[in-house]
């Protein structure tokens, strides 16, 4: 922090508000006392221009296509580290000691089975119910099940509540999985991993033993590692906007889930792959670009771009080398969508139109491709996706409830309605 101001004038009033200077990212302006002291508000729709906290997390440079998780960058992360790693990263400000990750990874595998009587929750739902509202509902009423971890006074209830809901969101997705496409319920394993027991519980069944290749558990734990966090976007805003008002940890990170279910945020990699099978063939991608180069076309290229990278996705590097590994071990080749894929990507990266634009594939493009190969609907492209940002959405909680200074959110509007009117009875008006 300096001691830097901003002036702002306006009609007869000047004011002096505090300047703050990150460790990375632009200078900030505090406008806190900008009503008390001027009796005015800012308008920023979509709060791009608002930094709405102060965090220690992560950190996202849109303009070199930087991503850092407590200072390490992701793609050391994705090839250096594992899912479960991060995760301690995200919640504790380090990563840890052999020591340290031996206890936290036995404390979450302890923690994967779920109460025995959600199994009843779940068979309330409709049989074709969208695994997303199975999810949020379960997350929900987590709070109903474990009494002892809703107290958010309580540090010990909270550090509870943290390795429930890492633990048992893999066993709340696979189940929501297995209900949707009517198979029994798997139950964790404690002798595998993190991805690879997601994975036992989504494709195994009673009839036949089932092997978890670990060319698919590194990808989906690769997966797991490029979706953790990401800033305060609008799904970890909604989790911290919940928190504000005191609501206990399942209900916030519901809420998150429930705001990631938008097609604009959690479901852009289902977008991407449905757009891929409307093209349809190779022949009829020069058609398309065509397409997304006219503004009156409504149509757009999904998984190109993004609203903070200016430049490439971080992500999308380590993504397309795990979608290459798994479709070569799955000997996936002469597949429709996926050369639709490798040759949209190739056009579109020698195109002048979207080099220019910096129009470049990001995390999504490839992660729809390799949940697919993997054998999943696109229908649970965005529950695990929910399933990795669990991790992200309990820190960036755990870190504003650390915070003496945090109140409730309060976002002041623009008003444009009537102005004060007298209420007129029924048979005066006309």
């Amino acid at each position: 922090m300096t001691d830097r101001k901003a002036t702002l004038t306006f009609d007869d009033k000047t004011l002096e508000l505090p300047i703050h200077s990150p460790t990375a990212g632009p200078d900030v302006i505090d406008i806190r006392k900008l009503y008390a002291q001027g009796d005015v508000f800012t308008h920023d729709p979509g709060f791009t221009s608002t930094s709405a906290c102060e965090s220690t997390i992560t950190f996202i440079d849109g303009d070199k296509g930087e991503l850092l998780h407590r200072g390490y960058p992701i793609d050391q992360l994705a090839s250096k580290s594992h899912y479960l790693e991060v995760c301690y990263l995200l919640l504790y400000g380090e990563l840890p000691t052999a020591a340290e990750m031996e206890k936290f990874e036995n404390t979450i595998t302890r923690h994967t089975m779920l109460h025995e009587q959600m199994t009843y929750f779940y068979r309330g739902f409709r049989r074709d119910a969208h695994p997303m509202a199975i999810i949020v509902g379960v997350m929900g009423a987590m709070s109903a099940f474990y009494h002892d971890s809703t107290d958010i006074s309580d540090p010990r209830q909270r550090e509870i509540a943290t390795h429930r809901l890492i633990a048992k969101m893999p066993t709340i997705v696979a189940w929501a999985f297995k209900y949707s496409i009517g198979q029994p319920f798997v139950y964790p394993r404690n002798d595998l991993d993190y991805a690879a027991n997601f994975l036992n519980m989504c494709f195994s069944v009673p009839a036949e033993d089932y092997e978890v290749s670990p060319v698919l558990a590194r990808a989906m734990d690769r997966i797991f590692t490029l979706h953790a966090d990401h800033e305060q976007n609008a799904s970890t805003s909604t989790v911290r906007l919940a928190s504000s008002s005191g609501a206990n940890p399942f209900a916030c990170i519901a809420a998150g889930a429930a705001c990631l279910w938008g097609p604009a945020h959690g479901g852009a990699n289902q977008a991407c792959l449905e757009m891929l099978r409307e093209i349809g063939t190779v022949d009829k991608i020069p058609e398309y670009i065509a397409r997304a180069k006219d503004k009156d076309d409504p149509f757009r290229l999904m998984g190109f771009g993004h609203r903070v990278y200016k430049n490439f996705d971080p992500r999308a590097k380590v993504m397309k080398e795990s979608a290459d590994e798994v479709l070569d071990l799955l000997g996936i080749h002469d597949n429709p969508t996926l050369q639709v894929a490798k040759e949209l990507e190739r056009q579109a990266l020698e195109d002048p139109y979207f080099a220019e634009k910096k129009l470049f594939p990001n995390v999504d493009f490839y992660s729809g491709i390799i949940l697919e190969a993997m054998g999943f609907p696109t229908s649970m492209f965005t529950p695990i996706f929910a399933l990795s940002r669990t991790v992200g959405w309990i820190s960036q909680w755990k870190e504003q409830l650390s915070d003496p200074a945090h109140k409730i959110g309060r976002p002041r509007q623009l008003y444009t309605g009537h102005p004060f009117r007298d209420y007129v009875e029924v048979e005066n008006r006309g």
